[in-house]
């Protein structure tokens, strides 16, 4: 008796040490659809990467607003609620220099849960379309985004910015997910949501990519010398791991978008909205060829302009992608491919028009 019961504990502990860690509870405001939740993307971010997901107030409070490079009147505190005052020429220029790498640009590295402590790193905004057509953005923000190199070579290392702001788009329909959308420097790629890679059964996966932050729905190596070309390898790599697991929904304000009076309204009354009003620049204006820390080669800077917020990522678009000119092509598995030049449209993928 006494064995058999030394037996049953001992496996009893076993189920529970072998069993797959589940993701914190998340917690959001009341209003928040279900499904909103329920769906949302978990991103893994590389582990190599220096620069985590950033709080919000945090970054603004170590930057200055400049215009041309030059100082201008600002609300006193400049903050999340005050941040719809400045003007949209108006770039938040980084109070230090950005290649001494300082402390505070590497963000925040989620704990064993996904959690970003402390640190407010992403907004959830939701756009509901009428007729059960709804689309949620999950907005990521990280302070600083590194380039990359041409040909893995150190001294070709170009695109560097701060602030950097990427998503993913959840297309539902009666609160069933459609598709998905990753962000993905000049462009990104849409593919079903019955094709993306799962955390706990429902949430789509999204693999950020060292430095650069871009989002992709598969790991590995990813070319992305030209927008929606996307190759296992080639002059301008991203290169993506299941590393660190981070549930944006752990630290994230909420907001429902109405597209008619282009307004925001947060779930929670307590929730800073103005800032998403800030029509400027999240980072410092490109630096001029007289700066010594600016190299130019064929027309690109080592050092480029800060983003636009959510409020310049097309929240009302028509397709999954933005409208940008380029086909939007809805992909059916999950490889590093698209339409080719000569119209191929491959077996199970659509074009969105």
């Amino acid at each position: 008796m006494l064995f058999e019961l030394v037996l049953a504990v001992t496996c009893l502990a076993w189920r529970v040490w072998s069993a797959p860690a589940r993701l914190e509870e998340r917690q959001a405001p009341d209003g928040v659809p279900d499904y909103v939740l329920k769906y949302a993307p978990i991103v893994y971010l590389h582990s190599a990467d220096p620069y985590m997901p950033s709080d919000l107030q945090t970054h603004i409070s170590h930057t200055t607003p400049r215009v041309n490079f030059n100082a201008v009147s600002a609300p006193n505190p400049l903050d999340l609620n005050s941040l719809n005052q400045l003007g949209s020429d108006v770039y938040l220029t980084s109070n230090d220099d950005v290649t001494k790498n300082p402390q505070w640009i590497k963000g925040v590295k989620p704990d064993a849960n996904g959690k970003t402590n402390n640190a407010i790193t992403a907004a959830v905004i939701v756009n509901d379309k009428g007729n059960g057509n709804v689309d949620a953005f999950y907005m990521y923000f990280y302070t600083y985004n590194w380039g990359g190199t041409v040909l893995g070579i150190p001294q070709l290392n170009f695109g560097n910015h701060v602030g950097d702001w990427e998503h993913n788009m959840i297309r539902f329909s009666n609160g069933q997910p459609q598709s998905v959308w990753y962000s993905q420097h000049a462009n990104g790629q849409a593919f079903k949501y019955s094709v993306t890679q799962k955390q706990d059964s429902f949430r789509p996966i999204a693999y950020s990519s060292n430095g650069s932050h871009a989002n992709y729905a598969i790991p590995g190596t990813h070319d992305h010398t030209i927008p929606n070309f996307n190759l296992p390898g080639g002059v301008l790599e991203d290169h993506t791991e299941k590393g660190i697991l981070w549930d944006p929904l752990l630290a994230a304000y909420y907001y429902k978008y109405d597209a008619g009076a282009n307004k925001f309204t947060p779930y929670d009354a307590n929730t800073p909205v103005n800032w998403l009003s800030f029509g400027g620049r999240w980072g410092d204006q490109e630096y001029p060829t007289s700066d010594k820390r600016q190299v130019k080669l064929f027309g690109q800077a080592k050092y480029s302009s800060g983003p636009t917020g959510p409020a310049d990522k097309q929240l009302n678009r028509n397709n999954v992608c933005p409208d940008n000119g380029k086909d939007c092509i809805l992909r059916s598995i999950l490889v590093p491919r698209r339409r080719d030049t000569d119209g191929v449209i491959f077996e199970g993928d659509e074009v969105q028009r």
